[in-house]
């Protein structure tokens, strides 16, 4: 195994987070060169400005790429519905895949794509890059301690702006189309919240059930507005609200209730991880008090290359990945039949 990687990084004109994954990828010590592939050569410029000497070829079709280049892992951000081929192409180029999610359409595009990973035993991992921040790691350690004691229920809200969803130029992009995007606010962000609630408590989301609808009016044919309701594995039940509602900025919570105590993550407020354990005197609050940097893309990306190079365990699996949205596509489903949906558990 190398002791650096080299990364091929598939973009195309509508690529998202790009603004991220540039510095995250420049700033990889464990990364030695990155090979971009742009068809239209859109963002050539912007690459190199921003990987410098990292970047070393260029390419403006993914099969030559992967024709003349052996990278070790390849970063997809594409539209959903571009996604499948990309993915698909790598992993039978014997490459693992980090992708932008939601890497899909249908939950069938990306069963299969997990079955081929598989099969060439490799990683396909989302760019849920919240499981990297400092204070999630930190819950999760204790509710896998038993902090908590048995988890009675779990409250998810994660709200982003309407205003954005009243831009034309938006209303013309892929976030605003169905047959491009595979849904609208919760598979772009709600699936953040939903990956956290099943990654904290080392549960899986086995049944929902629940509403999507476009409550804004905006001219989008996907959802604004979500709400549903969560059985997990371990037995405790939940909720999570997904929506477009605030005029700017984002407001967003991860509550859980236990026998020994409660945890909060109050993004709204800055309270990005605070306790109160049962035995405690009345009023005792306890505040993480650990750094809440690095955090976003960047930490992401570098544990995804870490984890190709055999440095680290990945950070999610490609099973994690596949759980995640198939909660996702359940809850389309559940809606759109008013009939709760069970949910396969590897």
């Amino acid at each position: 195994m190398a002791d650096k990687a080299i990364v091929a990084l598939l973009i195309n004109d509508t690529s998202a987070h790009l603004g991220a994954y540039y510095p995250a990828l420049a700033s990889c010590e464990d990364v030695s060169e990155v090979i971009l592939c742009d068809p239209s050569q859109k963002h050539v410029a912007t690459a190199r400005n921003k990987l410098g000497d990292k970047l070393t070829r260029v390419y403006d079709d993914p099969q030559k790429l992967f024709k003349k280049e052996k990278p070790d892992m390849a970063l997809i951000t594409m539209e959903a519905i571009q996604s499948p081929a990309a993915i698909d192409l790598a992993l039978e180029h014997g490459c693992p895949v980090f992708a932008e999610k939601p890497s899909c359409t249908n939950i069938e595009q990306f069963e299969a794509l997990v079955q081929k990973a598989d099969g060439k035993h490799l990683n396909l991992m989302l760019a849920l890059a919240n499981r990297n921040n400092p204070e999630v790691k930190a819950a999760r350690r204790m509710i896998r301690k038993g902090t908590f004691g048995k988890i009675y229920g779990i409250e998810l809200n994660f709200i982003a702006d309407q205003t954005r969803l009243t831009s034309k130029s938006y209303q013309a992009g892929w976030f605003a189309q169905k047959k491009r995007a595979g849904g609208g606010h919760l598979i772009w962000l709600g699936i953040h919240w939903l990956d956290l609630g099943m990654y904290i408590t080392d549960s899986k989301i086995t049944d929902v059930c629940g509403f999507i609808t476009n409550v804004g009016g905006q001219p989008i044919d996907v959802e604004d507005s979500a709400a549903l309701s969560l059985k997990f594995d371990k037995g405790f039940l939940g909720t999570i609200t997904s929506g477009y509602y605030t005029k700017r900025g984002k407001q967003s919570l991860i509550k859980i209730w236990g026998s020994k105590g409660w945890l909060e993550m109050d993004y709204s407020t800055g309270k990005h991880l605070q306790w109160s354990l049962n035995d405690d005197k009345p009023g005792t609050i306890h505040k993480f008090e650990g750094p809440i940097q690095p955090r976003g893309y960047t930490p992401c990306v570098h544990a995804a290359v870490r984890s190709v190079l055999e440095k680290e365990p990945p950070t999610l699996t490609s099973h994690d990945s596949l759980q995640v949205l198939r909660t996702i596509y359940a809850a389309y489903k559940a809606a759109e039949t008013g009939q709760t949906q069970s949910i396969p558990v590897n």
